[in-house]
């Protein structure tokens, strides 16, 4: 377990406070490749604000049968529960692929300012099939948002995870 901030949330592990967009993207690829580890299918996300990760989760829709346990949700609900609208709008979301509309969604309720991912959902639809091609700007622009959406930057490394959990395409 990593250790906690001052909120008492689990940080990121091995992050130098000054990381880049990169650098917080492959962490969530790892989280990513740890989800899978645990028997769950492969995603990852963290939130950093003020330059320190704050908090980050792994995807357990499997291991808690729970349809809904998406590492991106997990963190807009705990953002939204924890952090102040300051220290919401000031955080970014970074996800190893791009949040689906629900997370979208929860994204956007939350009031997270930025989102960082590394694949895009339909690069991964092509692949695995059953992903809701809806990307996660078109759903944060059609609630009248203001969250910026950044991605893919890590297509290559993200795509790497997936295609050992779900095969070659």
């Amino acid at each position: 377990m990593p250790d906690e901030n001052e909120l008492g949330a689990p940080v990121a592990a091995d992050l130098p406070a000054d990381a880049t967009d990169g650098e917080y993207v492959a962490r969530t690829i790892e989280l990513a490749e740890e989800a899978v580890a645990a028997g769950n299918t492969p995603f990852g996300a963290l939130l950093v604000v003020d330059g320190e990760a704050v908090r980050e989760a792994r995807n357990e829709t499997r291991t808690d049968d729970d349809v809904a346990a998406h590492p991106e949700l997990t963190l807009a609900r705990w953002a939204a529960s924890e952090l102040d609208a300051a220290e919401r709008a000031a955080c970014t979301m970074y996800a190893s692929t791009e949040p689906c509309p629900m997370c979208a969604t929860a994204v956007h309720y939350a009031g997270v300012g930025r989102v960082v991912f590394g694949v895009d959902g339909e690069t991964l639809d092509e692949l695995s099939g059953g992903v809701v091609p809806i990307p996660c700007e078109e759903v944060i622009r059609r609630a009248g948002g203001e969250t910026t959406v950044e991605g893919p930057i890590a297509v290559d490394a993200a795509m790497t995870v997936h295609e050992s959990f779900f095969g070659e395409p």
